[in-house]
């Protein structure tokens, strides 16, 4: 274990192509992963415009921070005061706790992982310029905060399965659409 200065993190990833000499990580360690957000392969418009900035520079030897580490730090901050309300810290148990009994699913979502929902869904709030957590940051996080954490039934591996699995998920408990007020 090497502990890393904040802001500073791990970001690992994964060419499911070459998996020789390389192992999946078992479920305890994948679940210290706060997210699994995976790249399409892209467009014919998007590869077009790739080639356009590759043709005559290096985009990365001019790339410059956006930021620095302090800002990060404040950043973090203020996303873990961003208000949530009872009601939708009951919908993030509700759904991580229906993960643990949902057909087809052998392991569902540790409380590692309902916290982990919990922080993305006030960090998406923070970049949305809001102060307050809303259903819609949760279920837009939902799919990359639960989907690897989810071990879905005879398809050890399946990061596509992982992910419908997690879709179906977020449309099996209700969004709270309740009055707030209480």
């Amino acid at each position: 274990t090497r502990k890393l200065p904040p802001p500073f993190f791990v970001i690992a990833t994964q060419n499911p192509v070459e998996t020789l000499g390389t192992y999946p990580l078992p479920e305890a360690q994948l679940d210290r992963f706060l997210m699994r957000i995976s790249m399409d392969t892209p467009t014919k418009d998007q590869e077009r415009e790739i080639l356009e900035r590759f043709r005559d520079s290096e985009p990365l030897e001019t790339l410059a921070p956006v930021c620095g580490k302090e800002e990060i730090v404040e950043l973090q901050k203020a996303a873990r005061k961003l208000y949530i309300h009872p009601v939708l810290l009951d919908y993030i148990v509700d759904l991580t706790r229906a993960s643990r009994e949902m057909r087809g699913i052998e392991l569902g979502v540790s409380p590692r992982g309902t916290l982990a929902l919990m922080r993305a869904s006030q960090a998406k709030a923070l970049v949305e310029g809001r102060q307050f957590v809303t259903p819609e940051d949760i279920k837009a996080v939902g799919v990359p905060v639960l989907a690897h954490r989810l071990a879905v039934s005879g398809m050890a591996g399946s990061t596509q399965a992982q992910k419908d699995a997690a879709e179906a998920l977020l449309q099996s408990v209700p969004l709270p659409t309740e009055d707030w007020s209480k």
